[in-house]
């Protein structure tokens, strides 16, 4: 069955848009326009989030006016990073914030709310490994039981950006959650950084030969797709270090859809959708009807 294709929020509200966001509205209508089937929210930097949709009849509002345009929400990044999530024994406060997106998502219909460690790899050389690891697992457990009384799956995107980047450690983070709501955010471009490339990992390296190893390796984990390329480097922070995954448009990176796809398919992903993720890209407007097509291209060959 071919995929409905969504494009994620993030990519014109922050990074080189975050100083001045494309508005909402005039997102839906492009992306509408465009062809697109529906959005990924990113609910920070003034994108609808439970904050400032905060009842019933705003957040109905919004589903009034996704349905006007004919989309549809293909998942929510909850806005979690201004939270302590390994470097406080209190996660109170995180787990609140979880809450709060997981009971917007539910009343906006989405089905899956995303999170990540938060903290970046370099935490390590404050919090042990092991205690880390604990208080990653022991939250996320109960985040997923909260995800779970909402209708909702819950999915981690790992990224070289954050702590728990190394694939065995990913597996071992999952196996521990151990909640059947919870599983792995596939992101194309960060399975390259994080399993082939080995970018930001503490200590030794841990590399596979190809991404279809890392599949391999997460397989019957995965339960959210993104797709987009990658050029085998990292965005570059604000003082010029890596920080996560570069988003190269289809095309201006080195990955073979024609391979990465259908292997994809087969774990049997079911909530439908392929996300685009351009994050941090420069002028991610100007590629998005470029990046629909390519996808279009790839729903006909193997949606």
């Amino acid at each position: 069955m071919a995929k409905k294709i969504a494009i994620g929020t993030w990519n014109f509200n922050i990074g080189p848009y975050g100083e001045n966001p494309i508005p909402f509205d005039e997102v839906l209508k492009g992306v509408a326009d465009m062809g697109y089937d529906g959005i990924e929210l990113g609910g920070f930097n003034g994108y609808p989030n439970p904050s400032n949709t905060p009842d019933k009849a705003a957040r109905d509002a919004l589903k009034k006016k996704m349905a006007d345009h004919g989309l549809g929400f293909a998942g929510l990044a909850a806005d979690l990073w201004g939270e302590q999530l390994i470097n406080t024994d209190d996660q109170s406060k995180y787990i609140a914030e979880f809450t709060a997106n997981a009971e917007f998502a539910r009343d906006l219909d989405i089905a899956g709310i995303r999170v990540d460690t938060v903290q970046p790899p370099t935490i390590f050389d404050e919090v042990d490994y092991d205690t880390a690891f604990d208080r990653v697992v022991k939250t996320w457990k109960q985040c997923a039981d909260i995800a779970a009384d909402n209708g909702l799956y819950m999915t981690w995107e790992f990224e070289p950006g954050f702590a728990f980047n190394k694939p065995s450690d990913i597996v071992k983070i999952v196996d521990a959650v151990d909640k059947p709501n919870f599983g792995l955010m596939y992101d194309t471009c960060h399975g390259q950084m994080v399993g082939v490339i080995g970018a930001r990992q503490p200590g030794e390296k841990e590399v596979l030969a190809n991404q279809m190893e890392l599949i391999d390796m997460f397989s019957g984990k995965i339960n959210h797709i993104h797709l987009i390329d990658s050029d085998n480097t990292c965005h570059k922070d604000e003082n010029g270090e890596d920080e996560t995954s570069a988003h190269p448009p289809f095309g201006d990176g080195v990955l073979n859809f024609d391979e990465l796809i259908p292997r994809l398919e087969k774990e049997g992903v079911d909530n439908g959708w392929w996300t685009i993720d351009l994050c941090f890209w420069p002028d991610a407007w100007d590629y998005a009807q470029r990046c629909k097509t390519f996808l279009d291209t790839m729903n006909e060959k193997y949606g």
